[in-house]
């Protein structure tokens, strides 16, 4: 008996020892003003759960697709990276897409058959590498603002602080598609 309630003694302060050193909660990350810090650190976290659970993916579970209907992981993730680019171009920058972005990347800015053809056939590193090169492009820029720009409309009733809370539950609503697929991938 005594050994049963050590164990389970045992057992409690190894569970509360695992929170103690979770990390959950929002905080601004360094370097950034406090609103953009925050909404950095959220960034980020979806983007590393994301990127955890679908880093070892093999081509067939890259490119799967469920049904006729469905987006393929490296497709749901192409549009991510494609969302980010063109808030990017469109709040850091102030601008539009050029000719040469809006031929790269509208195939991914809108989901549908035209992608379900065309987003397939590269490994999901090239999709994550591609996401780490335009999220470095994001963090850059948001570090050369600031709150009051964050606060700034870019037309009446959006802020730049929505444009980017909208990548980020973007991120969210995709990351649930994604477990959604993977979930549903052949088992090996």
């Amino acid at each position: 008996m005594k050994f049963k309630i050590k164990y389970f003694l045992l057992l409690q302060l190894c569970f509360m020892l695992s929170f103690a050193q979770a990390q959950y909660e929002i905080k601004p990350t360094k370097g950034y003003s406090p609103q953009i810090g925050i909404m950095v650190d959220m960034l980020e976290d979806l983007k590393g759960r994301i990127t955890e659970m679908t880093k070892d993916l093999d081509q067939k579970e890259t490119d799967y697709m469920f049904d006729d209907q469905a987006n393929s992981i490296g497709a749901l993730i192409m549009h991510l990276v494609a969302t980010e680019a063109y808030y990017q171009v469109e709040t850091l920058e102030g601008r539009a897409w050029d000719k040469q972005e809006e031929e790269f990347w509208s195939i991914a800015s809108s989901l549908g058959d035209h992608s379900r053809d065309d987003l397939k056939g590269k490994p999901i590193k090239y999709y994550l590498d591609l996401w780490d090169k335009i999220r470095q492009k994001t963090l850059d820029g948001l570090k050369k603002k600031d709150d009051a720009w964050f606060a700034e409309n870019i037309e009446e009733g959006i802020n730049n602080h929505w444009v980017w809370f909208h990548v980020m539950e973007h991120s969210a609503n995709h990351m649930g598609q994604i477990a959604l697929v993977k979930n549903r991938l052949p088992k090996k």
